[in-house]
């Protein structure tokens, strides 16, 4: 078997330290978190997290077993060969002049993109997809020079019914 990204998403409750519980336990298992997100979730109480790593398909399923152990973790499961939905956002400041300015935003506009701030030098662009998405659209603003980049990592969930 060979490595691949896979998408974890647990519900945990919402309190302090689990993040740091949950963390500490891939760490200790030698894996990179690619992405992580937290965020509330439609259960009050509980957050919902989705955590993005690389590793063998019968590592992450270990791992996943563990993280389900845990008892600030009420469900945990691998959706990475399940249809999802998913998506990141990112805040792109890109360098800008007055003979430059209406490219970029032609270019924005293309991604269904947003620009969010304007300044003498710069424009920040708001853009939300997939990963994909994000790339090539860096790809073409790198051009014009980026300033600073923020992105926010994958979330995601299944599509269609929900099985709890």
């Amino acid at each position: 078997m060979f490595d691949t990204k896979h998408t974890l998403i647990a519900l945990v409750d919402d309190k302090p330290g689990v993040l740091n519980r949950i963390v500490s336990l891939l760490r200790r298992r030698s894996f990179n978190i690619q992405s992580l997100t937290v965020g509330g979730s439609e259960h009050p109480g509980l957050s919902r997290m989705t955590v993005v790593v690389a590793g063998d398909s019968a590592v992450v399923e270990q791992v996943r077993k563990q993280l389900d152990k845990l008892i600030s973790v009420v469900k945990v499961s691998d959706i990475t060969n399940e249809d999802m939905v998913a998506r990141e956002l990112a805040l792109i400041k890109v360098k800008a002049t007055a003979s430059t300015r209406s490219e970029i935003m032609q270019i924005v506009d293309i991604f269904r993109a947003n620009i969010v701030d304007v300044a003498l030098d710069s424009l920040t662009v708001e853009v939300t997809g997939d990963e994909s998405k994000m790339e090539s659209l860096i790809d073409l603003l790198r051009r014009f020079g980026i300033k600073q980049i923020n992105r926010t990592g994958r979330i995601a969930l299944t599509r269609g019914i929900t099985r709890d």
